[in-house]
């Protein structure tokens, strides 16, 4: 019998032909949702991204052997279901460190030197004379940024914190990053030490019961009124509420946000009103390069879950004792 693959997401030319050499590769629109849950009764494997598949949407699938998620996170799945099936869940961890880093920085310096909404201030013709005080921004150079989880993406971040811009590095993390310590002088420390201290306080956590919400009004309040929140990880890992209460009232500076509690942002949220938020459509990994890394790298994935070879990229290791 011909294996079949569900691609729920449009892939890369060269990466669709990788997988029918493999395999019958069946699209769909994950919107049509009917069709997308016949699609998987009779797959062997499907691969994709942003699109929640629960428990119910694979009832009755009987050949499903492996999901591919064309992401780092996998908040979308019920990983202990997918256990409990048998059915391995792949992710892209490694490809997409460098651009999603990159992305983190790029929010610490337009929302230090308000590069935003400045840049929208000279195209609407308010460039007269020079600048005053009350545009003026802060500096990066030398200041304390203090990185929430300090893994792949939130190592990269430091590297570019203490070696370009001589940054001090505070972290939280559930071990100690003994690389980041010794190359970066990265410090770790209680979360209400960090938050205290830190100029910045960048969240670089995956989305998990204990992370949703890690960040509420009694969190912002212990930062410094100049302080900046900086979110390319997940948006319920802040209190959205919270943190526009925040920022009203001046308990913080500024945020910086990727991500936010219901994607796309809605066009009345109070966030878009705010100069002193710089907000950007979750693009942390958006570009051409690194999303064809990762459309390759989840199809890698999804066939060597299905041939059996793979030893990398695999969220419930535990369905492998099976």
């Amino acid at each position: 019998m011909t294996r079949k693959i569900v691609a729920y997401k449009a892939l890369p030319t060269d990466v669709e032909a990788y997988l029918r050499d493999h395999a019958e590769v069946v699209n769909v629109d994950p919107k049509d949702h009917a069709a997308f849950v016949a699609a998987l009764k009779d797959a062997d494997g499907a691969i994709g991204a942003s699109v929640k598949i629960s428990s119910d949407m694979i009832e009755g699938a009987k050949r499903l052997k492996a999901l591919s998620t064309v992401s780092v996170g996998f908040d979308q799945f019920d990983v202990e279901d997918l256990t409990r099936r048998g059915i391995v869940l792949t992710h892209t961890p490694d490809v997409l460190t460098e651009s999603t880093a990159d992305t983190v920085f790029a929010l610490i310096l337009a929302s230090a030197r308000r590069v935003v909404e400045l840049a929208e201030w000279v195209k609407e013709g308010n460039w007269k004379a020079s600048i005053d005080e009350t545009l003026f921004g802060v500096d990066v150079q030398g200041k304390t940024l203090g990185i929430v989880g300090l893994g792949r993406i939130g190592g990269a971040v430091a590297r570019r914190a203490a070696l370009g811009f001589r940054m001090n590095v505070l972290y939280t993390n559930r071990s100690a990053n003994e690389q980041a310590e010794k190359e970066y002088a990265a410090k770790r420390v209680e979360l209400d030490e960090l938050l205290a201290q830190s100029d910045f306080v960048c969240l670089q956590v995956p989305l998990t019961p204990e992370t949703r919400g890690l960040i509420g009004a009694n969190e912002l309040k212990k930062m410094k009124p100049s302080a900046i929140l900086i979110n390319a990880s997940r948006g319920p890992t802040v209190d959205e509420h919270a943190l526009i209460e925040a920022l009203k009232n001046g308990t913080i500076r500024g945020a910086g946000l990727d991500v936010f509690e219901h994607e796309p942002l809605p066009a009345d949220s109070p966030l878009l009103a705010m100069k002193n938020v710089v907000a950007l459509p979750h693009i942390g990994s958006a570009t051409h390069e690194t999303r064809h890394a990762m459309a390759r790298n989840a199809a890698e994935n999804l066939i060597g879950a299905l041939d059996g070879t793979l030893t990398r990229n695999i969220v419930n290791r535990d369905v492998l004792a099976r």
